[in-house]
């Protein structure tokens, strides 16, 4: 995971999005870190929801869920340019879409909605508390049970 620390502003929801003002308390965030991982660091999710978290963001990314913002420059592969195994690059998208929708299906109504705030936007939990209007500190409960479901659905040992 790369780091990219920078500085600050310390408020009482937590850091800013600006930079630390001068005589204002301060805090170094990594902006290179998820919020699961994140949390995952300070003891918040074990290693098998981290693992459940990870899996689900390799599927939302793997199936090409959020919008493009450029071109794609992927290589077309024609028939009899070797390698005639496997998936093409449109099958292996179609299938991790089809994985992503069954196990955030697998959560359930409800947890499907902070699992893909938090793992899937990056958005942290006292935002993602904030757009579903939930009650404070409820976040991290609520989305280690999701995690939960969703090491089921992944069968993370």
């Amino acid at each position: 995971m790369p780091r990219h620390l920078v500085e600050r502003e310390l408020t009482p929801a937590g850091p800013a999005r600006r930079p630390a003002a001068p005589g204002r308390r301060s805090v170094t965030v990594n902006l290179g870190e998820s919020p699961l991982t994140w949390l995952h660091a300070r003891g918040h999710l074990d290693d098998r929801q981290l693992a459940a978290g990870e899996l689900l963001r390799r599927d939302y990314e793997a199936a090409q869920v959020a919008a493009g913002i450029t071109m794609r420059w992927d290589v077309v592969r024609s028939p009899g340019s070797g390698g005639g195994r496997g998936l093409n690059p449109g099958e292996r998208q179609v299938a991790a879409r089809r994985r992503f929708d069954a196990a955030l299906g697998s959560a359930g109504p409800g947890l499907s909605d902070i699992i893909w705030r938090v793992v899937c936007a990056g958005e942290s939990v006292p935002a993602a508390e904030r757009a579903l209007a939930w009650p404070t500190r409820s976040g991290k409960l609520v989305l280690r049970i999701a995690l939960d479901r969703l090491a089921g659905y992944y069968r993370v040992p």
